[in-house]
C-alpha cells in the first residue's frame, strides 16, 4: 500500500517492520531471510542517506565548534536528553531577577565598602583634539559596512536577517538616511535599545536549578548593530590617530591577541629567569565587570580623557541611557526591564567602551613600578624579585590594595577567591618568598591558567601540554566513531575545528623547549593523521604528515613566531612586541644592509634566554633567506614559509 507522502527511507523502514512481523508469527527460514534482507537494505539506505546530511552541517558550520560539538555529540548519544527546565513567563522572571539582583548586589557591596563616595572625574578640562561630530556616510561605504554585519537575528527583528540582507537593495536609501540622522543629530533610536537576553548553562554537566550556573547571553537587533559599526570605525580611527588607548591592552583590538599579550608577559618572565630573578605573577579576577559599569563615569571619561564632544558625546550619552533588556526562552519571556548601569553585552560598541572606562587603570600601576598587561577584564600583575631583596613584594602588594580602592570608587568588585599568584624560578629560590606571600594573604600555586594556558612555577608548559592533549585526545576518540560514516574532506574539517585549532592555540608560547616537553602534541597530530587517513599503527607516519601537508609540530611553532616577526615588521603587530625587536644596523654600508635582519640579544640561558621571544624571533627570522623576509604582504609570506618549512620538515 502506498502512503502519499511517504519517503523511501520511511517506506523501507514500514516494509523492514512488516517482514519482521511475519518472521516472528511464522518462525521459518524464509521470512527470516527475508526479514534479513530487508533490513540490509534499510540499513545501507540509511547510512548512504545520513553521510550527505551530516556532511552538509559540517560543511556549513566549519568554522563554528559549538554546532560541530553537538552534531558529533548527537551521533554518540542520539537518545540522550539534557537536563533542561521547562520554559515559562514565570521562569524568564525568575531569571530576570536573578540577573539584575547579581548586579545590584555588586554595587550595593561597593557601596557599602566605601569610606565615601569618591569624585572618579579624571579631569575638567577638556583636550585640545576632540571629535565633535560624525562623518556622515556615503552608499558606498555603508553597503561595505551592511555586508559585514553578521547577520544574526534578534527576536526583536521583524524578519530573519539573512532575508534582510538579501533586500537590502530596496531599502538603502532609507536605511542610509536613517543611520545618517541619528549620526548628525547625536540620537542612537530608541527601537534598537532592547536587549533580548537567553540564559545559558555555563557547562552541561551543572545543576539546571541553580541560576548561578547560567550566563546571561545577549542578542541585539540587526540594524542596531550596523550603526554601532559605523560609529565604531570612526571612533577607532580617532583613537588610533591620538593612541589613546592602554599599550597594554589586548583585548577587542586589532592586530592583538591572547597569544600576543600572554607572549609579552612569559618573554618577560624568562629574561628575569636568564636574569637570575624571580618573578611574582598575580592574574586579578572582576565580577561581572562588562554589566556594573556607571554610566556618569564612562561619559565623563569620554568627555575628559578621549575628547569626545558635541553630537558624538551627545549620541553616546543617548545611546548608554534608558536601555532595557527582556529575558527569553523559546517561546517565552520576562517583562522588559530597564538597565541602570553596565555596557551592553553582545554590542559592537561594548568592549571598546569597556577599554576607554579602565583607561585610568594603568596609571594606578605604574606608580608602583609594576609590570602589567590586560586582556579586557583580565588583568596580569608582575614583578621581578631577587631571592635576598623582597622590596618589590611590597611595591606588588600596595599596588593591589590601590588598584582595589581604584575598582571600588569605579563599581567595579575583584573577585578575591579567583585572584592567582605563580612564583617562577628555581624551586630552591621560590621557597624564600611563600613567608611574604602569605603575610600578604596570597597564596601561590604551582600553576595557573591565564587566558586558557597553563603558566607553571617552572616555565616547562608541561602541565598545559597534557591537557590540550588530553582533551585533543577525547574529542580524537569521538571523532573515530563516526569516521565510517564521514567523508575525508568532513573528517578533515573536524580535525582542524577539534584537534588542529587546539594544537595551534598560543603555541608560540612554546618557542624554545625541549622537544620532550611537546612530544605528546606530535602524538596527538599523529594520531590525527592516521584517523583521517586510515592508517595503520605501525605504519611510518612522515609520509601520512607529508600527503596532508600538515606541517609538524614543531615547525607549526615557529611558523606563528616568524609569522608575528613579520607582522611585527611591518606594522600590523602590537607594539610591545614590536619594541623587543631591534634591526641591525651595521656601522658601515654592507652588503648585508638593508636585509631586513635583527640583533640578536646576548643571553645567559639556553632554556629560557634563548627562548624568549626576543631571542628567538630574531634568530628564526635571520636563518630566512631574504627573498622570504622581503615578502611584499602576509599572504604571500604565509604561503613562502610554509613552503619553506615544508622543504626543512620533509627533506
Amino acid at each position: 500500500m502506498h502512503h502519499p507522502g511517504e519517503t523511501k527511507n520511511e517506506k523501507l523502514k514500514r516494509n523492514c517492520r512488516a517482514a519482521e512481523r511475519r518472521w516472528r508469527k511464522n518462525k521459518n527460514n524464509i521470512n527470516h531471510q527475508i526479514f534479513s534482507e530487508q533490513l540490509k537494505m534499510y540499513n545501507n539506505t540509511l547510512r548512504k542517506s545520513r553521510n550527505p546530511y551530516f556532511a552538509k552541517i559540517i560543511s556549513i558550520n566549519k568554522n563554528n565548534p559549538k554546532v560541530l560539538f553537538s552534531t558529533i555529540d548527537h551521533l554518540f548519544n542520539p537518545d540522550f536528553k539534557s537536563s533542561k527546565r521547562t520554559p515559562t513567563d514565570s521562569l524568564c522572571e525568575q531569571f530576570a531577577d536573578h540577573f539584575r539582583g547579581k548586579i545590584s548586589a555588586i554595587r550595593s557591596d561597593i557601596l557599602s565598602n566605601r569610606d565615601m563616595i569618591v569624585n572618579t572625574s579624571e579631569g575638567s578640562i577638556v583636550p585640545e583634539e576632540t571629535l565633535d561630530s560624525f562623518v556622515l556616510v556615503n552608499a558606498e561605504n555603508f553597503q561595505k559596512v551592511f555586508s559585514t554585519v553578521r547577520p544574526t537575528t534578534c527576536l526583536l527583528d521583524p524578519i530573519p536577517s539573512s532575508l534582510f540582507k538579501t533586500l537590502y537593495g530596496f531599502f538603502e536609501a532609507e536605511l542610509l538616511y536613517m543611520m545618517n540622522c541619528s549620526l548628525q543629530l547625536g540620537v542612537f533610536p530608541a527601537a534598537f535599545k532592547t536587549a533580548v537576553v537567553r540564559p545559558l548553562l555555563k557547562k552541561s554537566n551543572l545543576d539546571c536549578n541553580d541560576f548561578n550556573n547560567y550566563r546571561p547571553v545577549s542578542n541585539l537587533p540587526f540594524l542596531s548593530k550596523v550603526l554601532e559599526k559605523l560609529v565604531f570605525t570612526q571612533i577607532t580611527d580617532f583613537l588610533n590617530d591620538r593612541q589613546i588607548l592602554e599599550i597594554f591592552q589586548s583585548g577587542f583590538r586589532v592586530n592583538h591577541s591572547t597569544e600576543t599579550a600572554l607572549l609579552k608577559v612569559l618573554n618577560d618572565l624568562r629574561c628575569n629567569w636568564d636574569a637570575q630573578k624571580l618573578s611574582v605573577l598575580v592574574l586579578l579576577d572582576l565580577s561581572a565587570a562588562f554589566d556594573t559599569v556607571d554610566h556618569a563615569i564612562l561619559l565623563n571619561r569620554l568627555k575628559y580623557m578621549v575628547g569626545l564632544s558635541g553630537a558624538v558625546h551627545n549620541w553616546f550619552t543617548s545611546y548608554l541611557s534608558d536601555r532595557s533588556f527582556m529575558v527569553s526562552m523559546d517561546t517565552c519571556s520576562s517583562n522588559i526591564h530597564k538597565m541602570t548601569c553596565g555596557v551592553p553585552q553582545g554590542s559592537v560598541l561594548g568592549p571598546v567602551l569597556f577599554n576607554l572606562y579602565m583607561l585610568p587603570l594603568g596609571s594606578v600601576i605604574r606608580r608602583h613600578g609594576v609590570n602589567f598587561h590586560s586582556y579586557a577584564d583580565d588583568t596580569q600583575l608582575y614583578i621581578s624579585v631577587s631571592p635576598d631583596d623582597t622590596r618589590p613584594m611590597d611595591a606588588l602588594f600596595n599596588c593591589i590594595l590601590d588598584i582595589r580602592s581604584w575598582m571600588a570608587e569605579n563599581f567595579l568588585q575583584l573577585n578575591q577567591d579567583k585572584t592567582e599568584v605563580l612564583i617562577v624560578g628555581p624551586e630552591a629560590q621560590r621557597e624564600k618568598l611563600l613567608s611574604k606571600l602569605e603575610a600578604f594573604s596570597l597564596c601561590p600555586s604551582l600553576q595557573v591558567k591565564n587566558l586558557g594556558v597553563i603558566f607553571d612555577s617552572e616555565l616547562g608548559f608541561i602541565p598545559h601540554v597534557k591537557h590540550v592533549t588530553k582533551i585533543g585526545f577525547y574529542h580524537l576518540k569521538n571523532i573515530a566513531r563516526v569516521r565510517p560514516i564521514l567523508s575525508r574532506a568532513n573528517t578533515e574539517m573536524l580535525m582542524h575545528a577539534f584537534i588542529t585549532s587546539r594544537i595551534d592555540y598560543c603555541n608560540a608560547l612554546l618557542s624554545g623547549l625541549p622537544k620532550k616537553n611537546i612530544s605528546t602534541l606530535q602524538l596527538l597530530q599523529n594520531s590525527a593523521a592516521r584517523v583521517l587517513t586510515k592508517t595503520r599503527g605501525r605504519a611510518h607516519i612522515t609520509p601520512v604528515l607529508e600527503s596532508l601537508h600538515w606541517l609538524p609540530v614543531c615547525f607549526r611553532i615557529d611558523f606563528k613566531v616568524l609569522l608575528l616577526v613579520f607582522k611585527c615588521l611591518n606594522g600590523l603587530g602590537p607594539s610591545y612586541l614590536s619594541d623587543l625587536l631591534l634591526p641591525y644596523k651595521p656601522s658601515r654600508t654592507l652588503r648585508s644592509s638593508g636585509t631586513g635582519l635583527f640583533i640578536v640579544p646576548k643571553v645567559r640561558t639556553h632554556t629560557h634566554g634563548e627562548a624568549a621571544f626576543q631571542w628567538y624571533g630574531p634568530r628564526l627570522w635571520n636563518s630566512l633567506l631574504e627573498e622570504l623576509r622581503a615578502a611584499e604582504n602576509v599572504h604571500v609570506f604565509k604561503n613562502r614559509l610554509k613552503t619553506h618549512l615544508f622543504n626543512l620538515a620533509f627533506t
